[in-house]
């Protein structure tokens, strides 16, 4: 029987959540190593997550989905979903997730805290605001921006050239307006004016660090390795040539604490970090994720968008860099959405098509021929809406089938974890083989212009690469300066395999323009930006900010 079902924000309201306390003893969390925000949210503190190094850890389950399309997937709710059924199923498990961004929450995607009956809480603070880490990251590094003018103001004495410096502000907002502008405006004692531009929070290297460092002095090695600049000779300058690391570490050590909520069925959840994949790697952090796996036997994660872009970084850069082995991924998928990429428009998908899901099966098809490609066995997760057809579900089963996977249909939007139990027994069954399969897409030695050329090609479906005289400079460059090793961090738009986000479907053959190379040498990593991507995204005609307000109870109305 389902349950009684309202809009998100009115489940969440109504959820019986426990004090955070009873959560974190669950996992044998004692109350001295939490840092309260307020009676259902809190961080870990370091003594108590340096203190779990030598537990054996629990096995790590992706979940990732199909190209996103405007009819939804539910990539974030089937996390949700999935750990709250391995749970009911007797399966210690907790869910890491990323925080969300302010800028799809006041724009068009929304909040990242699942939906329905699947969902983290408490859901308001969490999608606005929520313990203040991108705040943190944002000061951090606007700290390094500012330091960066003050030095050139008082004397540059290491000869920064002001054509060369590559380090953006940041803000938690989309905002064209912001992507370039001039600085330092307005007389001499305002420093040299110079062109500049923001990125939002979520795709600074900051942001990219703090989800990688495993400890503090990792994260300050780390901020001390970012280069900012280069000078006339075109020598880099690092942060830690401005003495910058160890003010930027203090702005950050509370916030790198993981930061424990609860689902709607009062299961443990570590929300920390939030790249986006699109223009970043994508990835909660790695101190949420290795603490996880030492408090549960199950961990399930998210990673952002569809498996060619967070699943292939979740497996070439977090997983690389951090020595994970994912046992199993979850590619989840809807009716609706295999609809879309076979062409029908949203306006139809409430109809019957079962043709045309065919079709737009190819996208899915790919994806779980991708996820493989790394060794990882997957299984398909129907997330089912009402207006799905038995047809069309069995047309699903039977192809996925033929890929020699199993779909299974998931109702957790509106049953809960009690509607994902099927789903967490394959997911059990999958994790309890060899689980040794694991492997990057490419080795480490490769050239940097060929890891990025095997990316399109073995995963978008790609004939290949090209990009003007200038960027290929720029990538024998980094190669011959001893950069390599990095893996590659590819930004292209989430909604197609190819750079046209109008290309539904798997297109093959296509070509991938690179337009621009950043080096983020403190992520370690190499930023390849392909096509359109903008890493400073722009409000929608109607942005979702036109519709949130406080009602007259002091409640949040219009956020979902």
């Amino acid at each position: 029987m389902a349950k009684k079902v309202g809009s998100d924000i009115e489940i969440a309201r109504a959820a019986e959540m426990q004090p955070i306390e009873k959560v974190a003893a669950a996992l044998g969390i004692p109350e001295k190593d939490l840092y309260r925000y307020g009676p259902t949210k809190a961080k870990l503190s370091f003594d108590f997550v340096n203190n779990l190094q030598s537990k054996p850890d629990g096995k790590l389950i992706l979940v990732t989905a199909i190209t996103p399309t405007p009819a939804g997937e539910g990539k974030t709710t089937t996390t949700v979903g999935l750990g709250d059924g391995l749970n009911r199923i007797g399966k210690k498990t907790m869910i890491c997730l990323r925080e969300p961004s302010l800028g799809p929450c006041f724009g068009m995607k929304g909040g990242a805290a699942g939906g329905g009956y699947a969902q983290v809480v408490p859901m308001e603070d969490i999608n606005m605001h929520f313990t203040g880490d991108f705040h943190a990251i944002g000061t951090a590094n606007n700290l390094l921006a500012a330091l960066i003018d003050n030095h050139i103001y008082w004397g540059n004495e290491l000869g920064i050239d002001q054509r060369r410096i590559t380090w953006r502000r940041v803000v938690d907002m989309n905002d064209r307006a912001l992507r370039v502008i001039t600085n330092s405006l307005g007389g001499i004692s305002n420093g040299f004016p110079r062109e500049d531009g923001f990125d939002i929070t979520v795709a600074s290297e900051v942001m990219a660090i703090f989800c990688l460092a495993t400890d503090l002095d990792d994260l300050t090695r780390r901020l001390g390795n970012i280069i900012v600049g280069y000078t006339r000779d075109r020598k880099p300058v690092y942060a830690r040539d401005l003495k910058a690391q160890g003010a930027m570490t203090v702005l950050l050590k509370d916030a790198l604490m993981p930061n424990l909520v609860q689902t709607l069925e009062n299961n443990p959840a570590f929300i920390h970090g939030g790249p986006f994949a699109n223009i970043a790697h994508g990835c909660n952090s790695v101190i949420a994720t290795k603490t996880a796996l030492k408090l549960a036997d199950y961990v399930v994660t998210e990673a952002g968008f569809g498996a060619d872009l967070g699943a292939e970084k979740f497996f070439d850069i977090k997983c690389r860099k951090a020595g994970l082995s994912p046992r199993a991924a979850v590619i989840v998928a809807t009716i609706r959405a295999l609809k879309m990429h076979g062409g029908v428009t949203k306006e139809d998908l409430g109809k019957e098509n079962v043709e045309a899901l065919k079709k737009g099966m190819t996208n899915l098809a790919r994806h779980v021929e991708n996820v493989r490609s790394f060794g990882v066995p997957a299984v398909v997760a129907i997330n089912r809406f009402s207006a799905d057809t038995d047809a069309e579900l069995d047309a699903v089963r039977q192809l996925c089938a033929e890929l020699g996977t199993e779909a299974i249909e998931c109702t957790h939007w509106a049953d809960g974890g009690a509607g994902t139990e099927k789903l967490a027994r394959k997911v059990v069954e999958l994790t309890e083989t060899d689980g040794g399969g694991f492997r990057t897409l490419y080795p480490d030695d490769m050239p940097l212009w060929d890891k990025v050329r095997t990316i399109a090609q073995h995963l978008y479906g790609a004939q290949g690469i090209v990009a003007d005289k200038k960027v290929r400079d720029q990538f024998a460059e980094l190669q011959k300066a001893g950069f390599g090793h990095f893996p590659i961090c590819m930004a292209k738009t989430q909604y197609s395999f190819s750079t046209d986000p109008n290309l539904k479907g798997a297109p093959s053959n296509h070509v991938v323009p690179v337009r621009e190379v950043r080096l983020s040498a403190g992520a370690e990593f190499l930023v390849v930006i392909c096509g359109e991507i903008m890493t400073m995204p722009g409000l929608p005609r109607v942005p979702a900010a036109n519709s949130i307000r406080v009602n007259e109870s002091g409640q949040v109305e219009g956020l979902f």
